[in-house]
């Protein structure tokens, strides 16, 4: 059974998805960043690892075929199709501490951290979740900036479940950067 949900502009949401089913995250007016994390439905201490995916993948970058892993190396998601190629393993979930350190302006910020964490009932201290249509521009001498996203109204991601999941999305709130293109709106996703 197909099941829709839009995420407003800085905030969050906790789905649940079957192994096998489809997951397809749209980008409604482009440049959006999706903070994307997973929790297994089985096992309260198995969870969404960038680290291990860059690991597993040995790569920085995701690309249609690759899988998404968990903290103990088992297969989360299988990347199906994707519009824009560009994503982000690196960065954390934004969160107070990060409004405060880049732009002095923390307190009572929406934020992915506390969206994803609200939205699972948890308290994640950290997150790190694959950021969707970001666009992080690692330089040859090491360095990193942050540009704005290249997809565009409609571009999509699809995933496959390879487990039983608790999906926890949010739709970046960072709109002091070029990060969701210096403004922050809302995102869909289908499961079927």
């Amino acid at each position: 059974m197909k099941r829709e949900f839009t995420i407003k502009a800085c905030s969050g949401q906790s789905i649940e998805v079957r192994k096998n089913e489809k997951i397809t995250i749209i980008d409604l007016e482009g440049a959006q960043v999706v903070d994307f994390f997973a929790e297994s439905q089985h096992n309260p201490l198995e969870f969404l690892s960038t680290g291990v995916t860059i690991d597993c993948n040995q790569s920085l970058k995701l690309k249609a075929g690759d899988t998404i892993f968990t903290n103990l190396y088992n297969p989360m998601f299988k990347l199906i199709l994707d519009d824009v190629g560009t994503h982000d393993l690196l960065h954390p979930c934004c969160r107070p501490e990060m409004f405060d350190f880049f732009y002095q302006n923390g307190k009572g910020h929406p934020n992915c951290l506390e969206n994803i964490n609200s939205s699972l009932n948890k308290q994640y201290p950290i997150i790190h979740p694959v950021n969707l249509f970001m666009h992080t521009k690692i330089n040859t001498d090491g360095s990193i900036s942050v540009e704005q996203p290249l997809s565009k109204p409609g571009d999509k991601v699809v995933l496959r479940a390879e487990m039983d999941v608790r999906l926890g999305v949010a739709a970046c709130s960072v709109s002091e950067s070029k990060c969701n293109g210096g403004k922050c709106t809302p995102i869909k996703i289908i499961i079927d």
